[in-house]
């Protein structure tokens, strides 16, 4: 894991003076260590970038303006919810031979997935694994390979391995797989067959036989035309 120096002054606590330090680009934090006082410090906020846009955990040199030195963690950031910029941080101090619980980022690795060529979709559902060690074991990332899995594949946590690591998340919790392509079925909109061979409904109810077709039955209360009789011819 590779270390980062962060160079900090002290500063008073008060929201007046934090005010005034982010006007002025610095952001105010807080150093702490268990069995140590507190410490309150600004840096740059240029500096903090390396901490915060980034793949892989840190460890972190802090200097202090008075000549002291301290190896810490990055243990939280808080960001103003309308700029999305850094306004506070949280340094966690570590102890050599004690045990720090930290997440470390995952990253996938082996390029495309076979099942993607196959026409599936990666789906990274883990992205920081949980874990427990010494802060010389802290791992700087989690590399994971992708690249031999086909559709309905995935990487659980059960599979992965870090030496001299504690995993402290659900062992049957999928951190990556290949899921297949989302198929959308066309409404299928089918009239039945026996709609489909009625005839249409006749507009008028009762209308009258036009005349002269033939077979045309008499409507209700009507009586039967009788047939014209043929005119006798005269004898001459």
């Amino acid at each position: 894991m590779s270390e980062i120096v962060l160079n900090a002054e002290p500063r008073a606590t008060t929201a007046r003076t934090a005010k005034r330090m982010r006007n002025q680009g610095m952001i105010p934090g807080i150093y702490y260590a268990r069995g140590e006082e507190n410490v309150s410090i600004a840096v740059p906020a240029p500096s903090l970038d390396p901490l915060i846009h980034t793949t892989e955990t840190h460890i972190i040199d802090l200097k202090l303006k008075d000549g002291t030195s301290r190896r810490c963690i990055l243990r939280d950031v808080q960001f103003d919810p309308v700029s999305d910029r850094p306004v506070h941080f949280d340094l966690q101090g570590l102890k050599e031979h004690e045990k720090l619980v930290i997440e470390v980022p995952i990253v996938l690795t082996g390029g495309t997935p076979a099942g993607v060529k196959d026409g599936g979709m990666v789906q990274h559902m883990i992205r920081a694994l949980k874990v427990s060690c010494l802060p010389k074991d802290i791992p700087g990332k989690i590399e994971v390979n992708i690249e031999g899995l086909g559709i309905n594949d995935a990487v659980h946590v059960r599979d992965l391995s870090v030496p001299n690591v504690t995993i402290l998340e659900n062992l049957e919790s999928a951190v990556v797989g290949v899921m297949p392509p989302t198929i959308v079925k066309e409404e299928e909109v089918a009239a039945p067959a026996e709609e489909a061979m009625q005839e249409p409904e006749v507009v008028g109810k009762g209308k009258k036989a036009e005349e002269g077709e033939e077979g045309a039955e008499p409507a209700k209360g009507e009586a039967k035309a009788a047939a014209p009789k043929e005119e006798k011819k005269e004898k001459k």
